[in-house]
């Protein structure tokens, strides 16, 4: 087999982890999932490394829809709804009726992804904060989590959370800043998640803030079909692959993978809401 077509392949699953990990942030559908056999497929190839239960997350309105009946085929699956904020240029008052609608059915555990991306340049800057800020309103209204998307954009999201009023739970997706962002961050109590990034081995800011952050604040993710952890950075990425991770920054931060797994479960019941795994 090609080095090329290797690539194309998906990692193999690993060891089972001893606790039942939880992948904070994946999307079933882009990993491929359309049925509720699909969803059953990935999950029950995630549980097999110990990988319990995952938030499957929305970033249109399709996904919204499609997420939120994903959450129920499966009892190890949750949802989180929002308009990414890439898509904000033409947000509507029938995009917000739909995510108002949405976002309060029970399988629903967050509001997300939503907040800034200053990297691509599909949405100018200003209705990207104005629909950040709806969102904000959104999540203070419902209750639920806010699960942020932070790309280049440190300053003005801790600005317009300030400005508007955090909700109670706020959750960094893919966490990118360095130590100094993330003690600003959990400083306010918000909640830190890291995905595959954070153990690429020339992210060295990034592994830094992964080191320190408390543990009471940190959850871990995939945001499959990203971001796939190292050693397999650049091939599919699934929710087994959190399993991955965990090892790695066990590793990183001097502790056993099995207390880690436990620590970022229970973070992940208390800010999701989610059932006991």
């Amino acid at each position: 087999m090609s080095k090329k077509d290797s690539r194309r392949e998906l990692p193999p699953v690993p060891e089972a982890l001893a606790a039942s990990a939880v992948d904070a942030h994946t999307h079933l559908d882009a990993c491929g999932a359309k049925t509720a056999e699909d969803v059953r497929e990935l999950l029950d190839r995630a549980q097999s490394a110990g990988v319990g239960r995952v938030v499957t997350v929305a970033d249109d309105l399709d996904s919204a829809r499609w997420a939120v009946q994903a959450a129920t085929w499966d009892e190890r699956v949750f949802a989180a709804v929002a308009l990414h904020p890439t898509r904000t240029k033409d947000f509507g008052p029938d995009d917000k009726a739909a995510l108002e609608e949405l976002v309060t059915h029970p399988r629903v555990v967050a509001v997300g992804e939503t907040g800034l991306d200053y990297y691509w340049d599909y949405s100018p800057p200003e209705p990207q904060q104005e629909a950040f800020r709806w969102h904000i309103d959104l999540a203070k209204r419902t209750g639920k989590p806010l699960m942020i998307h932070d790309r280049e954009a440190h300053d003005d999201i801790l600005r317009i959370l300030d400005e508007e009023g955090a909700p109670e739970t706020v959750v960094f997706h893919c966490f990118s800043g360095d130590a100094e962002f993330a003690k600003a961050c959990t400083a306010k109590g918000h909640v830190l998640s890291f995905a595959g990034t954070a153990t690429f081995r020339n992210a060295k800011s990034l592994r830094a803030a992964a080191e320190t952050v408390p543990l009471e604040q940190m959850l871990v993710e995939t945001d499959a079909p990203f971001l796939t952890p190292h050693p397999f950075r650049g091939r599919p990425n699934q929710p087994y692959c959190v399993n991955y991770t965990l090892r790695d920054l066990a590793e990183l931060r001097g502790m056993n993978v099995d207390e880690l797994a436990v620590a970022t479960a229970a973070t992940a019941e208390r800010v999701f809401g989610l059932e006991q795994g």
